[in-house]
């Protein structure tokens, strides 16, 4: 895999780790009890997203290492991801 690829599908990868990450330790407007009038309590409290962007590019950087160690190291590819689960016999008896 090129280093373009590789980059392509780290950034593909960093966004889809960004949703997921996006929740974690966010705390509420609720959970302080003290909302500011005219929003919903479950506003966030206070900004988070520079805890979010480097948690996400941390668990990222740790996906794409496992990847790079499957492909690279123990030779797996992507082609591979099909033949992974075994196929097993239609017909009884054999």
């Amino acid at each position: 895999m090129s280093w373009v690829s590789f980059t392509a599908l780290f950034f593909a990868t960093w966004w889809i780790v960004l949703f997921v990450v996006l929740p974690f330790s966010v705390r509420t407007q609720d959970d302080d009890h003290d909302v500011t009038l005219g929003t919903v309590p479950s506003a966030p409290r206070g900004p988070h997203m520079l805890r979010a962007i480097l948690r996400t590019t941390v668990a990222t950087a740790v996906l794409m290492g496992i990847f790079y160690g499957l492909t690279k190291g123990l030779g797996y590819s992507l082609d591979e991801v099909p033949h992974i689960i075994p196929e097993f016999s239609q017909t009884p008896g054999k």
